[in-house]
């Protein structure tokens, strides 16, 4: 049962960098450089749903990782 969390950890932390990466690039250090970072804007389309997923697979990583260390190995 271990094994089987182990490797859904590993498959949900590359699916999670994969989300993190794709995310938009205009937050950080942007506002510096003369980028738009003073200007609020909404999420829409692809972007709102690569937002929800990153959530949603943090979340899960999350509760896996909770999981592994509550059950006895």
């Amino acid at each position: 049962m271990i094994v089987a969390l182990q490797i859904v950890q590993i498959i949900i932390s590359i699916t999670l960098i994969a989300l993190v990466l794709l995310q938009g690039k205009s937050g950080g250090l942007g506002g510096i450089f003369g980028g738009d970072g003073g200007v609020y804007r909404t999420r829409r389309g692809v972007e709102k749903l690569v937002f929800q997923a990153t959530i949603g697979v943090s979340a899960a990583f999350f509760l896996v990782s909770i999981l592994i260390v509550v059950l006895p190995g």
